[in-house]
């Protein structure tokens, strides 16, 4: 076990925030909001996508907060989604910049006519975040891809 460490209300608040933060990320995707999810990226981003989290090549890399817009409007292409977060972790933390690291169980429902397929995917993300006139950002984002699962729905 951890052993607990007391901490100042301000670093609380800022825990907080970037918990908020990685929520947001989740709810702006079930919801379709890409303008929402791309507000909470600095504006010259990096983000890198290993959909085998295995392999040290990235799927995808995107530099800036414009070039997230494909990549979240993609999410149309589903019926459904709900993005589960686990356990979110801050592994660094100063007055303004911090990393962490953050659970993922990504639920995709796809239906075509009768037929509905549900894909599981489970991701792990490292943060690096950033404090911007008192807000936390996205600086960098990694998305690592464990393993995908597919099953037929009734």
């Amino acid at each position: 076990m951890s052993k607990h460490v007391s901490i100042s209300p301000a670093e609380a608040a800022d825990r907080l925030a970037i918990r908020e933060l990685v929520e947001a990320y989740a709810h702006c995707a079930d919801r379709r909001d890409a303008k929402g999810q791309m507000s909470l990226f600095t504006a010259g981003t990096h983000f890198v996508v290993y959909m085998n989290a295995k392999d040290p090549t990235p799927s995808q890399e995107l530099h800036s907060r414009e070039a997230l817009a494909p990549v979240f409007a993609d999410l149309n292409k589903y019926a459904a989604t709900m993005h589960f977060v686990g356990q979110s972790t801050i592994l660094t933390l100063t007055a303004d910049r911090g990393t962490g690291e953050a659970y993922c169980l990504a639920h995709h429902l796809t239906v075509d006519a009768e037929k509905r397929q549900l894909m599981i995917a489970a991701l792990r993300y490292y943060d690096t975040f950033v404090k911007v006139d008192g807000a936390w950002l996205f600086a960098k984002r990694l998305l690592y891809v464990d393993w995908i699962e597919e099953r037929a729905l009734s």
